[in-house]
């Protein structure tokens, strides 16, 4: 396997911030995965040209994984990795590629000339959300309610709610996990994700705080459960709650 080649049109070693091509270095090392056996080699002349290579062991899982980025079957750590780049691109103005040494691209990366997304606008409709209250004050009748969503991806939920409602939400602030509920505003994005505008909280409950895998293991005890032929249990519900990327 030869070195690795990324490479960004609009930018070169002397004008690119270095802020910014850390950024870049980041994104491509969730890319290719595996990232102990990465290594950055050098910065070349011109457009800039990220060299990089792999360590001889850990080339097959490298190569597997751009492979199947291509066939656009990549794991979704890559994806959204794909998709952070060609979002810093495009705001870069510009495009980029990987290639393999000899100039053989892997992947391209369009940048500026992907397709613009569509709008397709906010939709109002009654919905519920799940996260520790870490923010309640205001000093008007509609007081502001922030909630970080359990999990690794700590996504924030802006709510606002009556003066009495925050009130009961605030004996509650960062401690326990609560499900708020309310007409909610959602804006879908370009690329299909929902992402939570508002929710006006009409009624709340506090939510066991019985661990997850705690749960996922007295659900595989139940007999005939098909939990028990599910391999990532949390990985699996998290996917069917949309804790990747979004929620809606």
């Amino acid at each position: 396997m030869d070195d690795l080649r990324f490479k960004i049109d609009a930018w070169r070693p002397d004008t690119i911030p270095m802020a910014r091509l850390a950024e870049y270095m980041a994104e491509l090392a969730a890319l290719l995965g595996n990232e102990k056996a990465v290594h950055f080699v050098r910065l070349d002349q011109g457009s800039v040209q990220l060299v990089h290579r792999v360590d001889v062991e850990d080339q097959p899982k490298v190569e597997a994984r751009l492979e199947a980025m291509r066939l656009g079957e990549g794991p979704s750590d890559a994806t959204r990795a794909f998709r952070r780049i060609d979002g810093m691109l495009a705001d870069d103005n510009a495009t980029g590629t990987l290639a393999y040494d000899q100039d053989a691209v892997v992947i391209e990366f369009p940048g500026k000339n992907r397709p613009k997304p569509i709008d397709y606008g906010s939709v109002t409709q009654a919905s519920s959300v799940d996260g520790v209250p870490i923010k309640v004050g205001g000093r008007k009748d509609s007081v502001a309610v922030h909630l970080q969503a359990p999990g690794l991806a700590g996504r924030e939920y802006h709510c606002k709610a009556s003066r009495s409602m925050a009130r009961a939400i605030a004996a509650h602030l960062f401690e326990a996990t609560i499900r708020v509920r309310g007409p909610a505003t959602w804006h879908r994005e370009g690329d299909g994700t929902w992402t939570l505008k508002e929710l006006t909280i009409k009624d709340f409950e506090v939510l066991d705080g019985t661990p997850m895998a705690d749960v996922v293991e007295q659900l595989r005890a139940v007999t005939g459960n098909g939990w028990r032929k599910v391999a990532d249990p949390l990985a699996t519900l998290a996917a069917i709650r949309g804790d990747e990327d979004s929620a809606h």
